[in-house]
C-alpha cells in the first residue's frame, strides 16, 4: 500500500498489515472502553452507619417517648449519619492483553486510512514557538481538529500547539485508541509513520 505525502506529489510504502487491515468495530470498541476506565481514578471513599464514629448508644428508650423507633444516631437518614450506598476505593482497570491492544491500533490507522483522515507530510516545524504559525502550517494542510504525530516533539512545535483547543501533539510512544480517533483529523510525519509502521508489525 502506497500513501501520497501532502504537499511532496511523493508516495511512501506502508505494510498491508498495519494500515490494510478490515474493521472490527467490536475489538476497537472494547480497547477504547477499557483505556479510558484505566484512566479512572477510582479513589472516591464515604463511610457507612458502621464506619461513622460515635452512635454506639441508643438515642433514647425503644417506647414511650411518643418519637419513631431510632437505635443509632448515625443511620443514613440523620444528620451527621453514614451514607447509604457509600462509594469505596476500587480499581476499573479491564484486561486487555497485547495482542488485542495492537490489533485495534492496526484496525483504527487502517480505518483513519480508508477515511482519508490520515494526513502524512514529510516535516511540521514551525521556526518560532508561536501559534500564529502552526495555525497557518495547520490551515495549509486544510485541517482544524487536528492530533499531531511526529518523530520528534520539538520545543518549539509544542509551545505553538499549547494554546490550540482542538490540537493535540505526539510522539510515535504517546499514542493510544483515545488519540488516533478523539480528532477529525491525524496528521503524521513520514519519519513517524515509519515508526509507527515498525511499532505494530
Amino acid at each position: 500500500m502506497e500513501l501520497q505525502v501532502n504537499g511532496s506529489g511523493a508516495a511512501i510504502s506502508v505494510s498491508d498489515e498495519v494500515f490494510g487491515r478490515e474493521l472490527n468495530e467490536t475489538l476497537v470498541h472494547q480497547v477504547v472502553v477499557a483505556y479510558m476506565a484505566a484512566g479512572r481514578q477510582g479513589t472516591s471513599a464515604q463511610k457507612t452507619r458502621s464506619e461513622v464514629r460515635g452512635g454506639g448508644i441508643k438515642p433514647w428508650r425503644q417506647k414511650g417517648t411518643g418519637r419513631a423507633r431510632a437505635g443509632t444516631s448515625r443511620s443514613p437518614i440523620w444528620r451527621s449519619g453514614g451514607a447509604t450506598f457509600a462509594s469505596k476505593t476500587r480499581s476499573y482497570d479491564q484486561k486487555v492483553n497485547k495482542k488485542m491492544y495492537r490489533g485495534a491500533m492496526k484496525v483504527i490507522l487502517s480505518e483513519l486510512v480508508r477515511s482519508e483522515r490520515l494526513v502524512v507530510v514529510d516535516s511540521l516545524e514551525v521556526a518560532e514557538p508561536r501559534t500564529k504559525l502552526l495555525k497557518a502550517k495547520l490551515a495549509d494542510l486544510g485541517v482544524n481538529s487536528v492530533t499531531i504525530v511526529a518523530d520528534e516533539v520539538t520545543e518549539n512545535l509544542y509551545l505553538a500547539s499549547r494554546n490550540l483547543p482542538f490540537v493535540d501533539v505526539l510522539d510515535v510512544e504517546g499514542i493510544n485508541p483515545v488519540s488516533l480517533i478523539e480528532r477529525e483529523k491525524l496528521v503524521v510525519t513520514s519519519s513517524a509513520l515509519k515508526k509507527i509502521e515498525e511499532r505494530f508489525a
